[in-house]
Order: C-alpha cells, then structure tokens, then sequence
C-alpha cells in the first residue's frame, strides 16, 4: 500500500513540474499566399484550432501571423504544416521561436 502511495505522490510531482516547465510563445510567421483581403481570415481559423493555440493575428498588410501558443502542446512545425494545408504556406521569421 505505501509503494502505491508514493508512486502517486511522485506521479503527482513530476505532474506539477511538467506544468510549471510549460510556456507560452509566442512566433510571427510568414505566410505565402495571401492575395485577397479574406485569407488571413482563413490563416486565423486554421491557426485557431490547433489545440495549445492561445491567440491569432494576421496581418494581410504584412503577410505575417502572430501565434501565441503552448509550447507543451504544440510546435512551430505543426503551425507551419496547419498553414501550408490550408493553402498558405509559412515559416517562422524570429529565430528564437524556430530553434524550439
């Protein structure tokens, strides 16, 4: 009984420090593609449902969209794929998000 016990309490510890590892990014993506005033509105959407994803905006002016995400559930790459499936291929533009 206490061999169980303790593993949930060392469960629950490494629980509680993955969390606090957890962060919020932020990246600015390039993004191809955008010719009319209504596709950032499809970037967004796409970005949008992406689980971790906590904020969208996309500048058509700029050809950039800016994601705030939660490193622990999600990458650089799966945004990057999520925009190139919906027909606006990106890549990261600051350096510090594309090393992650």
């Amino acid at each position: 009984m206490n061999r169980i016990l303790a593993a949930f309490g060392i469960g629950a510890v490494l629980s509680a420090a993955a969390t606090a590892i957890a962060a919020e990014r932020t990246v600015t993506l390039a993004v191809n593609n955008m010719y009319c005033s209504a596709c950032p509105y499809t970037v967004k959407q796409s970005l949008a449902k992406v689980a971790g994803v906590e904020a969208v905006r996309v500048s058509y002016e700029e050809k950039t969209a800016n994601v705030t995400y939660d490193d622990q559930r999600t990458t650089v790459a799966v945004l990057a794929t999520v925009t190139a499936q919906a027909g606006y291929p990106s890549r990261p533009i600051n350096d510090a998000a594309a090393a992650k």
